[in-house]
């Protein structure tokens, strides 16, 4: 048997590289929008990237935070991972859905492009997900309850004396 002749990449090599592919890809894809087009496209570009970054900061960021501190303590136990998944799965979903829910793009020449009710679609997949959600939530019921009681939520910072809690 012979000896291994290569050195195992570590971690942080691996990081460093693709650290490094991403930068070069980026940097190429901004010299393609910076040759290419005309500058308002290109300030039209920036501002849109912008106003995901900002949106995301302002709007999403803080909803979701609200639903997870609103779930803990409304969705029972067995709920809160399916819930969590779920919540995951159709908000994900519903961001990749919106140009077709909002038919950007549609257009009174060409009638095939947005064919279809996408609202009926989306419904029903939502349905799907909160179906499934309640019946994992229900089965991770059914196996804690058949594993005997388990253990009570610690204490939040409101449930302790003192001026917080009042």
């Amino acid at each position: 048997m012979s000896a291994p002749t290569g050195v195992a990449p570590t971690p942080l090599g691996l990081r460093l590289a693709l650290g490094a592919v991403g930068v070069a890809l980026g940097l190429y894809g901004a010299w393609l929008l910076w040759s290419r087009a005309e500058p308002a496209q290109v300030l039209d570009a920036l501002l849109w990237a912008a106003s995901g970054v900002v949106l995301h900061d302002a709007v999403l960021a803080p909803l979701v935070l609200v639903l997870v501190v609103v779930g803990a303590r409304v969705v029972p136990r067995p709920f809160r991972a399916p819930a969590t998944v779920g919540l995951v799965l159709l908000g994900s979903l519903t961001l990749l859905a919106v140009p077709v829910l909002g038919r950007f793009g549609e257009r009174a020449d060409n009638p095939t492009l947005l064919d279809r009710d996408y609202t009926a679609g989306w419904v029903a997949v939502a349905g799907l997900v909160l179906l499934g959600v309640v019946v994992a939530g229900l089965l991770r019921r059914r196996a804690q309850h058949a594993a005997g009681p388990v253990a009570p939520d610690p204490p939040g910072p409101s449930d302790r004396p003192g001026p917080a809690g009042r």
